[in-house]
């Protein structure tokens, strides 16, 4: 009796465990089913694949496109400008290296010192870091390196006008040419026979003949130290030219200057006469260097 009660309680045990197992796992894969559905439905209308998320990601690269194309036009614009002004920079320095080499050849200077024909020299030491090697110079290197062979260039002519300018100054304030607008040698520097007195003295001028009226010329450019009356030259402009040169113009009929006045080579300076020591009209011509006369033939035949 015993034996059968245990039996009972095993087999009732037993039922029990194989009833509810598979209804457990039953219930568990209904509940995993139905979460991956709902899951499912959620994630596939509003998740990463959705038709939402698509249309935004559409929206997005449209929007990136859109800003694409207009950095593109920008930089197109921008390119455009900086080809442009590198043009301009080169037609500049093409045209200031030609005026360099022109001035160079008519000031016929050094062309060691002003080439505009070669790039100026440069060097330096070599300092490289290690494991650097050459480098592509970027657009707006190549822009700073063309703005400095333009600012080369303009100091170059720069001290290039200054030597020329110099030179021309220093030219044109030495005595040259013809003292008067016409007229004829008379008398020479240096030893001759007095008119008035028939002794041998010195002439410290240059006489030239004309008519009366004939109008005097400033040999070159200078201030008018003197314009008066002087002794034997009678009506006489004196003319300060710097670099110890002086020139006189005397026995003059009219002034047509007064001093302190700046006049340049070619000015009429007074009216040809006969005032002071003299035999006729003429003007007595003088050109003093350092206060000693000199001859005054040698720069009229300048």
């Amino acid at each position: 009796m015993q034996n059968i009660a245990s039996a009972s309680t095993t087999w009732l045990h037993s039922a029990k465990h194989f009833r509810w197992r598979p209804l457990l796992i039953s219930i568990l894969g209904a509940a995993l089913l139905a979460g991956t559905f709902v899951a499912g439905s959620y994630y596939g209308s509003n998740g990463p694949l959705g038709e939402f998320t698509l249309a935004r990601w559409n929206e997005d690269l449209a929007t990136q496109r859109a800003l694409l194309d207009k950095t593109r036009a920008v930089v197109n614009v921008q390119v455009g400008a900086l080809a442009t002004r590198v043009g301009q920079m080169q037609a500049q320095l093409i045209r200031l290296d030609a005026l360099g080499r022109q001035l160079t050849e008519v000031a016929k200077l050094d062309r060691g010192e002003f080439d505009f024909d070669r790039p100026p020299a440069v060097g330096g030491p070599r300092l490289e870091a290690a494991g650097s090697g050459p480098v592509v110079p970027s657009l707006e290197d190549m822009l700073n390196s063309m703005d400095a062979a333009i600012d080369d260039r303009g100091r170059q002519l720069t001290a290039l006008q200054n030597v020329i300018l110099t030179r021309e100054l220093a030219r044109q304030i030495v005595p040259g040419g013809r003292p008067v607008e016409s007229g004829y040698i008379s008398s020479l520097y240096g030893q001759r026979t007095d008119p008035f007195d028939g002794r041998n003295a010195f002439h410290s001028g240059v006489d030239f003949a004309g008519i009366a009226g004939t109008r005097v010329l400033a040999a070159a450019d200078g201030i008018v130290s003197h314009a008066g009356v002087d002794g034997g030259y009678g009506r006489l402009v004196e003319i300060t030219h710097g670099n110890g040169f002086v020139s006189r113009y005397a026995h003059n009929a009219k002034l047509l200057v007064e001093p302190g006045q700046t006049v340049k080579r070619g000015d009429p300076i007074a009216l040809m006469g006969s005032t002071g020591r003299s035999t006729g009209t003429h003007l007595h011509f003088e050109v003093l260097r350092d206060g000693r006369p000199v001859n005054p033939l040698a720069f009229v035949r300048r």
